[in-house]
């Protein structure tokens, strides 16, 4: 075949396999129904933009022995918004890449704009779009007050371009929005494209390795609320961050669920508001409604996303069921472990709800995927069921394990801090998170226990 020519290959989305024709199922990953037709130039072997000829990312730096690497560490600095450095681990690296997902219109954009309108006051940062055009994001600039901040704007969607003129103005931070509107000359597919979003990223990630300059990129979402584009995409980068948030909610959470400088899953909380972002810096105290009165099925338990400790409301509501088959719903943790716990709550403390329709409900929209929710999760369980509250100066946190046992859980000393500090007076926690006499926090009885039933006798005792 004639050098630059065409052909008919079919690319996985999943996996950005190449297969030389369609089949329902992937020969690789094994994904059915994501083989997509493409045609794309076939360059010379070797060339640069051959996908397969790429084999690494960060650049070529020779063999080096582990003793000759530098030890120096990582140059970080701020990015000006508190809860922002908080996700990433203490700030900005030089040479980072971090990829930021999100469903359309949660505030990506919105939030990077923000963050290097804040960086470009102190180090150089270039914003280039390829979805809206410069009157756009000037306008955007202005309604959040950052018209002023020196930032450098560029329209442009071919990634050769990009790069150029990227590495004659040597900013310090890069953003991309979107990695799915860039392409690449090398290929002939359509931007957003298997080949095209690999391609271009890799030749971004590239410049950045090599420059020191920290590359943001923004990601589209599927449907099922995962990273658009192939599989890899997620591997090249050091920082994926996810945007989440719930219809209707003011609030925005930012979760790191990938980080080479930091903790994963530490997670960041943001409030919409006309003028943009703003960082809500205790959001213990949002997410943890006080009733008036005591109400049946609520239990306030502590949890910890990454380094931080959070107060939350875990509600439950059981009811006679009219179905043969009760419902069992938990919004904000595991349903089959939900279910599993109830199991043993009928095994090892007595209690039924085998015709009983169970809701649990973690207030907030946060999702809990820690063990700490457990003993809580089935105190609220019991209190509606047996429409008794629990008492609103209680908090709680444990595991519960199938034999009916209360396990310890990790950074219990944090946990209780938070607790006191925002004004509760009693903890029942496992006997093993339970701190040794005289070094509780000040005005908090912590109340240590090592089985389940002996946890329904200090609830039903305190009632």
């Amino acid at each position: 075949m004639a050098k630059g020519s065409t052909k008919t290959r079919y690319i996985c989305t999943a996996c950005a396999a190449v297969s030389p024709q369609w089949a329902g199922q992937c020969p690789e990953c094994g994904e059915w129904n994501t083989l997509e037709e493409q045609r794309a130039p076939t360059p010379a072997a070797g060339t640069r933009g051959s996908i397969q000829g790429r084999a690494q990312y960060a650049g070529d730096s020779g063999i080096r022995t582990l003793a000759e690497v530098p030890r120096d560490r990582e140059t970080r600095f701020s990015a000006g918004v508190g809860e922002f450095d908080r996700v990433l681990g203490g700030g900005l690296v030089a040479g980072g890449v971090i990829l930021l997902g999100g469903d359309p219109g949660i505030g990506k954009s919105t939030l990077l704009l923000e963050v290097v309108a804040r960086v470009a006051s102190r180090h150089g940062a270039l914003y280039v779009t390829g979805e809206e055009s410069l009157q756009q994001v000037g306008l955007r600039a202005e309604r959040l007050g950052v018209g002023d901040a020196g930032l450098k704007l560029l329209a442009e969607t071919r990634v050769e371009t990009i790069i150029e003129l990227a590495a004659r103005d040597r900013p310090e931070v890069l953003v991309v929005d979107s990695i799915q509107t860039i392409h690449s000359d090398a290929l002939g597919s359509a931007p957003g494209g298997v080949a095209q979003v690999r391609e271009a990223a890799a030749q971004l990630v590239q410049f950045a390795k090599q420059t020191g300059t920290v590359l943001f990129l923004v990601g589209h979402v599927t449907k099922e609320g995962q990273l658009a584009g192939p599989r890899v995409l997620e591997h090249m980068v050091d920082t994926v961050l996810y945007f989440e948030s719930d219809s209707g909610s003011r609030y925005r959470l930012l979760r790191a669920v990938k980080n080479r400088f930091g903790a994963a899953n530490e997670l960041g909380v943001f409030a919409m508001l006309e003028t943009g972002l703003k960082e809500v810096k205790n959001p213990s105290a949002i997410f943890l409604s006080r009733h008036e009165q005591p109400v049946p099925g609520s239990a306030i338990l502590v949890t910890r996303e990454g380094t931080r400790p959070l107060l939350l409301e875990l509600q439950a509501l059981v009811a006679e069921s009219p179905l043969s088959n009760p419902r069992r719903l938990a919004v904000g943790m595991d349903g089959n472990r939900m279910g599993m716990l109830l199991a043993v709550l009928q095994r090892h403390a007595g209690v039924s709800t085998a015709g009983e329709d169970v809701f649990v409900n973690v207030v907030g929209g946060v999702r809990i995927a820690e063990t700490a929710s457990d003993l809580p999760a089935l105190l609220a369980v019991i209190s509606s069921l047996r429409d008794r509250p629990i008492p609103q100066d209680w908090v709680i946190f444990g595991e519960v394990g199938l034999a009916g046992e209360i396990r310890p859980v990790p950074n219990g000393p944090d946990r209780l801090a938070e607790a006191a500090r925002h004004g509760f007076r009693r903890a029942l926690v496992p006997a093993k998170n339970a701190p040794a006499r005289g070094e509780a926090p000040d005005g908090l009885e912590v109340i240590g226990v090592e089985r389940l039933d002996a946890a329904l006798d200090w609830i039903r005792e305190a009632d």
